[in-house]
């Protein structure tokens, strides 16, 4: 079964070209992630999640960004740095990019047509929060901020879309990755 997702070329944090394909057959966590966000502790959450599942068909693909308050200034190679060193991430990384805007990667702009709103959420208190810093979505459907995640079932298909402040760790995120899994 062909599905688009698996056809968008990105690259690898070494700057290897490759698609989501290699991932195929997989249920996937997509995350944007950066380094200077208060949500960064997240990263240790997720590769916890990463930990426990990659051998019974998972993965977790990490999409540094820079989009919300220039959180991830820097490159490539000082990202990889800063993951391994403070967070012992093992889950693929991949190059940055765009995750809105004029400059959106085609991944993301495939991401977020397809599942406009987040179905695990903590409801507004994150979104209103930051509107009180001045940040806000400027269509319903971009990502809200840093640590967004998309859960890719083994099909392709996107099973759920979760709001940045829901970790990874949360039962609901948990029970979704294991219900992706067991398809």
């Amino acid at each position: 079964m062909s599905n688009k997702i698996y056809e968008i070329p990105v690259r690898r944090i070494d700057g290897s070209e490759t698609t989501l394909a290699e991932f195929e057959g997989k249920a996937l966590l997509l995350v944007n992630v950066a380094s200077k966000c208060g949500l960064t502790p997240q990263y240790a959450g997720i590769e916890s999640l990463y930990k426990e599942y990659k051998d019974q068909g998972f993965e977790v693909l990490g999409f540094p960004a820079n989009n919300f308050l220039a959180q991830e200034p820097g490159t490539n190679e000082e990202i990889l740095d800063f993951c391994e060193s403070n967070y012992d991430v093992t889950f693929p990384l991949f190059q940055k990019i765009s995750v809105k805007g004029d400059d959106q990667h085609p991944l993301y702009g495939y991401l977020t047509a397809e599942k406009g709103e987040p179905d695990i959420s903590n409801g507004d208190e994150f979104e209103t929060k930051l509107a009180g810093f001045g940040q806000v979505r400027e269509d319903p459907k971009d990502l809200l901020w840093n640590f967004e995640k998309f859960l890719i079932g083994k099909d392709g298909t996107i099973a759920a879309r979760i709001a940045p402040d829901v970790t990874a760790e949360d039962e609901r995120v948990v029970s979704a990755v294991k219900a992706e899994i067991a398809k």
